[in-house]
């Protein structure tokens, strides 16, 4: 049996096989009012929510390039990677302990607990970020003769971005476990980018350098009106759907599972980021410029993956907690199948336009085809199982996902330190590469071995008894 036919086999029966077979199937999902279809609708909300998202954040990367220069533009994307990472590893776990949470309180009408945790993640995400905020002013006031100058004010800048962004990620955690799709990713993924390059072409307009400088002052002002913004819509929602009354906070339970989920959504988050911050670390600004420009161009095939993630939690969660195994493998097989094909399709797109894409930055910008060459395979890698840390999480395997992360980032940070300094732009492309390798074959062995189901895009899922783990 070939590879295409396990997985022609290996599809739902709609009445008929192949492509037709499938379309069937996503009508079916599509228009279902059960888990499965809800589950679908919002793959497919967030699948054209990331899509918009993708073409706005292109178009606003290259205006920004051709505004300011490779060497101004490596300046910001830097230092931008580093205010989203920094601010979303403050919520601590917080912000998506909710999606494991709530399913399951308002399944047992608890109302209480939902008040209560989503009143704590708001106000840890704003306690604990600006902890952060106030350390980093006090470390970078002495670590200034240690940091290249053009470095320092767009570095203070970007810390007065940080409570906004964990307070933004809370928001985002909420909505995605009452299921709202559009609530949950248009404030991060349409509204912020393109409130950051309107500010910006205003403050150019009105008299600005077009600078790193400027454009951090752009996205300050665009965190606080899209976060504020996202506050008072998730708040109304809330008191819509459940009744004012008395919180039930449980701090301690919930934090001893947060953390977990802290410290494998942060080492993902650093598998994701780490290669943009040890180029910048070792690399001149044009260099991360360049670099920075060609995954931001592959991220359109990662947009798939993370639209399905973001749909499939809250239903993942739903099905290990009603202990439906048989509903939990096909589902997770069909999740897997959901990454990987548009994936694959929107990969081989955006190499066929590789270096149109990349011209559109600015000259010089082709260089990074190689980049985008490289971090496609690794991209496809982890299609390949799809979201199986998402799985792992839900079921209660917190603490195995928490040893498998700890080994793809240190073959990640390892690899990068090495590559890097070797091989430039594309050693970080490599090691981005290898690390999803990594991590896409220890995803696949633990979610077997944990949960009896074999998540990968050519197999059947198993659906033997899981391994429960409450933690």
């Amino acid at each position: 049996m070939t590879l295409l036919q396990a997985s022609e086999k290996d599809l739902p029966e709609t009445g008929s096989g192949g492509l037709k077979g499938l379309l069937g199937k996503a009508y079916e999902l599509l228009t279902s009012s059960d888990g499965d279809g809800r589950a679908g609708r919002n793959a497919l909300i967030a699948f054209m929510i990331r899509i918009v998202s993708a073409a706005i954040a292109f178009i606003s990367q290259i205006v920004l390039a051709r505004m300011m220069g490779q060497h101004e533009y490596g300046i910001f994307v830097f230092v931008w990677v580093l205010v989203i990472l920094i601010g979303n590893l403050s919520c601590l776990g917080f912000h998506s302990a909710q999606i494991r949470f709530l399913p399951q309180f308002e399944a047992a009408n608890d109302v209480e607990r939902i008040r209560g945790l989503t009143a704590t993640a708001r106000l840890f995400a704003l306690m604990s970020s600006t902890a952060v905020l106030l350390v980093g002013l006090v470390a970078l006031h002495f670590a200034q003769g240690l940091i290249e100058s053009y470095y320092v004010m767009p570095l203070y800048i970007a810390l007065f971005i940080l409570p906004m962004i964990a307070l933004g990620d809370t928001m985002e955690g909420t909505a995605r476990a009452n299921s709202w799709a559009i609530a949950a990713l248009s404030p991060t993924y349409i509204i912020r980018p393109v409130l950051i390059l309107l500010f910006m072409l205003a403050a150019v307009w009105f008299g600005a350098a077009q600078t790193a400088q400027t454009a951090l002052v752009a996205g300050l002002a665009a965190a606080y009106v899209t976060t504020v913004g996202q506050f008072f819509n998730i708040t109304w929602r809330l008191r819509r759907r459940f009744d004012r009354g008395p919180a039930k906070v449980e701090f301690a339970p919930w934090f001893r599972v947060a953390i977990p989920i802290f410290l494998i959504e942060g080492f993902i988050f650093l598998l994701t980021n780490s290669d943009t911050v040890v180029t910048g670390l070792f690399l001149a600004p044009s260099e991360v410029a360049i670099y920075f420009a060609a995954s931001k161009t592959m991220a359109l095939v990662q947009f798939v993956y993370f639209s399905v993630k973001a749909a499939t939690a809250p239903h993942f969660s739903a099905l290990f907690a009603g202990d439906d195994r048989e509903a939990l493998a096909k589902f997770s097989g069909q999740s897997v199948r959901w990454v990987f094909w548009p994936s694959l399709l929107v990969g081989l797109t955006a190499l066929a336009l590789g270096n149109i894409l990349l011209g559109m930055f600015g000259e010089g910008f082709t260089a990074g085809y190689n980049v985008m060459v490289i971090l496609f395979f690794g991209i496809m890698c982890k299609a390949a199982v799809g979201p199986g840390e998402v799985l792992l999480t839900m079921a209660g395997q917190q603490s195995l996902c928490v040893k498998l992360y700890v080994v793809a980032l240190a073959a990640n940070i390892g690899l990068n330190l090495l590559l890097i300094p070797l091989y430039g732009i594309q050693g970080a492309a490599t090691a981005a590469a290898l690390a999803m390798l990594v991590e896409a074959v220890l995803l696949h062995v633990a979610v077997r071995s944990r949960l009896k189901i074999t998540l990968f895009v050519f197999a059947r899922p198993l659906t033997a008894r899981p391994v429960r783990e409450d933690v």
